[in-house]
């Protein structure tokens, strides 16, 4: 029985760290080569860190409750073991859901910058390249997405 729950316990880990690659703004989508992108020239006026909360995939969730579920399943005999692990998947999903949130969740920077055309506009992206006021950059936009380079 040991041998099965360290099994679980290391295939669910394994499980979790496969979602925390991180990507650089610098990376394109598949969809995205061998796209046309619009380019525009401006100078940056703001420079804000943020962070980027990543989309949900479930997979943090799935694996806390399911270990959750197991080890709240031996809290007790009969009906105990039932309410065990119902409420030890409740909890190992909460759990599972923010482990999942947190590797993800990676540093950004919101750049405003001033267009020549004299617009403005504010581009959220990952903090993979350093921004300074008064930088001369080029805005690169196309299939719905946007982002500042030098």
């Amino acid at each position: 029985m040991n041998r099965i729950r360290a099994f679980t316990s290391a295939a669910a880990l394994a499980l979790l760290a496969s979602c925390a690659y991180p990507q650089g703004s610098g990376d394109y989508r598949s969809y995205e080569a061998m796209g046309e992108q619009s380019v525009r020239f401006g100078v940056v006026e703001t420079v804000r860190p943020v962070r980027i909360q990543p989309r949900n995939t479930g997979v943090g969730s799935t694996a806390g409750a399911f270990i959750g579920g197991i080890a709240g399943s031996h809290a007790g005999r009969g009906s105990g073991e039932i309410v065990g692990a119902i409420g030890g998947a409740i909890i190992g999903s909460i759990v599972g859901h923010n482990v999942e949130r947190a590797g993800n969740e990676m540093p950004g920077v919101e750049v405003t910058v001033l267009l020549d055309s004299g617009k403005y506009i504010a581009v959220v992206q990952q903090a993979d390249e350093s921004f300074r006021q008064g930088d001369r950059v080029r805005v690169l936009s196309g299939r719905s997405s946007t982002r500042v380079t030098h």
